[in-house]
């Protein structure tokens, strides 16, 4: 693995060949002095590179083929070639060969995060509908990193500057939303929440909100039970580990009033109740980061964009949010362990960051 002092490796994969993923990752990397604060390494085919890469106009995209992780150049983007299989590229089409070197592409990225290959990884978007298959039984990234790494529990944390709001429930049907808030969900997201803020995000004592799931957070149990029986114990369970939570509080008045401003984190019990005010608020800034695994993963907050595929008009500023935050959440972490092992060394990432800054400045 990458050591400490070092720039990190972070890779790349792909998303739907017929998406905005190659696109979006050409436009953020197209920027050579990315290459001073990373290794860029995209999973994908030299040929889809290529095809995509005629539609960005701005600038030369330079790249080298590799397929040994050893050969990796830390001066240009690296294309790891995941196939050579001449394929079918309709961009705007949902098609099985989209969905299926998606996959391809993916796969080959998670092998090299676990075995430390990279520091980290960058997803672009993929289809649910086109990726489902025996071999790929999952309804997204979060649920499929999960079983990759074998983790008992994962939190899709959408993180910007202003916001971070995780989720106790992601892509499952609304009907179904109510059976899955359970007393030790909401538990496991918490704990993780705060571990990850510590860790992640240099937050020495994270102060977490916690929505309610009825409107009013239940007005005490005249508009549904679970705030009075599953989540305020859960909260008070949560405290007993030392984690900073308070809640129950109603979505809609909470968002409205900025009281999200007053927190480092945000719990919601299921994906629009998080994700509208999110994205309203976190606009191309939004980043999904997969909380609770031993690796990095990063994501930009939209879709394969069909719509506007191949046509040059992708926004990168997702992507580039993503890799940015792969690259802090990277020295966080280091930082976080070097303070773990001297108790005296209380400084965060960001003090530590500053603090080199200020020796760089002097020199």
């Amino acid at each position: 693995m990458t050591q400490p002092e070092q720039k990190p490796v972070i890779g790349f994969s792909c998303g739907d060949l017929n998406g905005i993923g190659i696109e979006i990752i050409i436009k953020t990397l197209i920027d050579s002095r990315l290459t001073e604060l990373c290794t860029p390494v995209v999973f994908a085919s030299n040929k889809s590179i290529n095809f995509y890469k005629k539609s960005v106009s701005d600038g030369n995209f330079n790249y080298q083929a590799v397929r040994d992780f050893q050969r990796l150049s830390p001066k240009t983007v690296n294309v790891f070639s995941c196939w050579e299989d001449e394929v079918s590229i309709t961009p705007g089409q949902l098609t099985d060969v989209g969905g299926s070197y998606a996959i391809i592409s993916l796969t080959e990225a998670v092998k090299a995060l676990k075995e430390k290959q990279i520091d980290a990884l960058v997803t672009a978007p993929i289809h649910k509908k086109n990726v489902q298959s025996e071999a790929f039984p999952y309804t997204g990234h979060t649920p499929y990193l999960k079983a990759a790494f074998e983790a008992n529990d994962v939190v899709m944390f959408m993180v910007a500057e202003n916001i971070k709001v995780a989720l106790v429930t992601e892509h499952i049907p609304v009907a179904e939303v109510a059976q899955h808030i359970t007393r030790e969900a909401i538990v496991s997201k918490l704990k993780l929440m705060n571990q990850s803020l510590k860790k992640d995000f240099g937050i020495d004592k994270p102060k977490i909100a916690v929505l309610g799931l009825n409107p009013h957070a239940g007005d005490e149990g005249l508009i549904g039970k679970e705030e009075e029986e599953i989540i305020k114990p859960a909260i008070k369970e949560a405290k007993q580990s030392d984690v900073f939570c308070f809640g129950p509080y109603s979505s809609d008045a909470f968002f409205a009033r900025g009281q999200h401003e007053k927190f480092d984190a945000v719990l919601a019990m299921y994906h629009d109740q998080g994700l509208i005010p999110f994205k309203s608020l976190a606009i191309g800034e939004g980043v999904n980061y997969t909380a609770g695994l031993q690796g990095i993963r990063t994501s930009p907050d939209h879709g394969t964009a069909f719509d506007i595929a191949g046509k040059g008009k992708a926004d990168e500023s997702s992507i580039r949010a993503a890799l940015f935050m792969a690259i802090d959440i990277f020295r966080s972490r280091n930082g976080y362990a070097d303070a773990r092992k001297n108790p005296l060394r209380k400084m965060s990432a960001a003090m530590l960051a500053r603090a080199v800054d200020e020796k760089i400045e002097e020199e």
